[in-house]
């Protein structure tokens, strides 16, 4: 019976099957040839139809299920009727047979804020990386990122295109749905779930930073850090998941741009593993629903060995980059 269920457990298995069922529209667009681009501000800033539609899916099925929630979603859309092909009502069983944390327990409705990113990576998205891709929807309480759930619609993609080339060669056969997407998932007090926790090699300093929206202040930043590597991908929930995955050991990213609706998921799966997210000075992001949007103070992010990094940040860097 929900009943039994709290409040945070339900809205994040609600959640989970909701971004699966992102995941499943972001391909299908892709898959139907029109993704209806729209530049918003410039031609780094890109809308698809992919994004507008994921947004309608995503914040109408818990406005449905959750009427006393707040949703913050990234796109300015209309308010019309949506699509009832676009309502997901179901939830993830799987995750209510997990505990809730105590300390979330008696969390009502009306005290969380969710912070929807449709398509994070959508300059990416329509430039076929699909890998970089990603439905970030997370879950803030008092002013905090408590849980997170990121889908990854094209995971394994690279794979599949192998598995579909040897399958036209008869060298092997494969379900209908050859794993195609992951929906990774976390709790602060519970863990995060849905991948394979990896560390990046021991002493390498490798650095996670923008594709397609570098400057001078986020060059000097990454550069006083003397990395071995710099590897330049789309997307925040597709950063955290390299930290998280080993790829990279830092995702630094010292400049305005980014906005809570990319922060807020993946900042949770990865405090739920022990790493840490902050601005450029260290300091703790902030949710409530009154917040300012932007992320002024940009992004270090790192799963072990914080310090090393936020010691290195110049600070000609801080002094430019005002919480």
């Amino acid at each position: 019976m929900a009943s039994s269920h709290t409040v945070l457990m339900r809205l994040v298995a609600s959640s989970y099957a909701i971004a699966q069922k992102a995941g499943m529209i972001v391909r299908r667009v892709i898959a139907e040839g029109d993704l209806g681009i729209v530049e918003k501000t410039s031609a780094t800033d890109l809308q698809t139809k992919a994004d507008r539609l994921v947004q309608m899916s995503i914040c109408s099925s818990l406005a449905r299920k959750f009427p006393k929630l707040t949703i913050i979603g990234e796109e300015d859309l209309p308010s019309e009727e949506v699509d009832q092909e676009l309502i997901e009502d179901g939830q993830w069983e799987e995750i209510l047979r997990q505990p809730c944390p105590s300390q979330y327990s008696r969390i009502k409705e009306e005290d969380l804020v969710v912070w929807v990113d449709p398509l994070d990576g959508t300059k990416e998205y329509t430039e076929g990386l699909l890998d970089n891709v990603t439905v970030l929807i997370g879950i803030a309480y008092e002013g905090k990122a408590i849980a997170g759930i990121i889908n990854q619609p094209y995971y394994n993609y690279q794979n599949n295109e192998t598995q579909k080339l040897r399958e036209h060669r008869n060298e092997a056969k494969a379900g209908p749905d050859a794993v195609l997407g992951r929906t990774i998932w976390g709790v602060l007090g519970l863990g995060a779930f849905g991948f394979q926790l990896k560390e990046a090699p021991a002493g390498k300093h490798i650095i996670t930073t923008t594709r397609s929206h570098s400057n001078k202040l986020v060059t000097d930043c990454i550069s006083a850090m003397n990395p071995d590597d710099v590897l330049r991908v789309g997307g925040a929930g597709n950063k955290i998941i390299q930290l998280i995955e080993g790829k990279a050991s830092a995702y630094v990213f010292a400049s305005p741009g980014c906005k809570k609706w990319d922060t807020c998921a993946p900042e949770v799966i990865l405090h739920a593993v022990g790493g840490k997210l902050t601005d450029v000075h260290g300091n703790a992001l902030q949710y409530n629903k009154e917040v300012k949007h932007m992320n002024s103070a940009g992004v270090l992010a790192t799963l072990r060995n914080y310090d090393y990094y936020a010691s290195r940040v110049p600070e000609s860097v801080k002094k430019a980059l005002v919480p």
